[in-house]
This record gives structure tokens, C-alpha cells and sequence, in this order.
């Protein structure tokens, strides 16, 4: 994991994890690295993370692919999709501040929504492309 990915990943912790709305929704602590085996859902989980090189001739950067799971074990869909929209509202084209890095953008890409057969949860797969350059 590169510098600029965790630089990256911190700075939206930090950012969803101070936001008292999306707390209200989650509960304090319900943001995590993995899936625990036994979860208090809902929660949000960091997915797949990709950094690529994104330097130009003349100035260096990465591109980042992120992905954000949001479980939960609601009946339906309207308990995730409040979530979902938060994170969202939170993150698509946030001026985030990085340590070392600058943030290029950040910018929502796509959402998948599907229940997991095995456990009968939720899962929103939030989809995220960022663009940092050191400072």
C-alpha cells in the first residue's frame, strides 16, 4: 500500500467518521477494515483499493480505486440507501486534506445494492476514483 493510498484512506475515515449525521445512521465506531465475523450492522467497510501511477512529464501523481461496502441487515433497501446517500453527500467532490499529498479530486463512480444469499444482509458496493499529487 503506497503513502498516497494511506493518506488517502485516512483522510475519509476521518471524514466520515466525524460526521454526526452518518453517525446518527451508523452508530459511533461502525467504520472498519474488514468485516468483523460478527458485526454490529450496520457498518461501513473498506473494500478493494487500486493505486496506479498517474505522472505526467512533468509532475507526479496516482490514481486511486476505492471501494466502500455498506452492510446492513435491514429488512429493506431505504435503511442502506440513507447511508449510502450520506457517504456520498460526504466524499463526491470533497476538498479532503491529505497528509503529504494533495487531492486531486474525488469523484462517486458507480453503487451496487444486492442482498448476500449466505447472511440475508444488505450490501452496497460504493465505488470512488481519486487523483493525488505529493505537495
Amino acid at each position: 500500500m503506497s503513502s498516497a493510498e494511506n493518506a488517502l484512506l485516512g483522510a475519509i475515515h476521518m471524514a466520515l467518521s466525524s460526521d454526526a449525521a452518518l453517525s446518527a445512521l451508523i452508530g459511533p465506531d461502525a467504520i472498519f477494515d474488514r468485516l468483523l465475523s460478527r458485526p454490529q450492522l450496520p457498518a461501513i467497510v473498506f473494500g478493494e483499493c487500486e493505486t496506479r501511477d498517474y505522472s505526467t512529464v512533468t509532475e507526479s501523481g496516482n490514481e486511486h480505486f476505492l471501494t466502500l461496502e455498506i452492510w446492513s441487515e435491514a429488512h429493506g433497501r431505504k435503511a442502506l440507501q440513507a447511508i449510502e446517500a450520506r457517504v456520498k453527500a460526504l466524499l463526491h467532490d470533497a476538498e479532503l486534506a491529505l497528509s503529504g499529498f494533495a487531492l486531486v479530486n474525488l469523484r462517486h463512480r458507480s453503487t451496487r445494492v444486492r442482498r448476500v444469499a449466505r447472511t440475508g444482509y444488505f450490501l452496497a458496493e460504493m465505488r470512488f476514483r481519486a487523483v493525488s499529487e505529493p505537495i
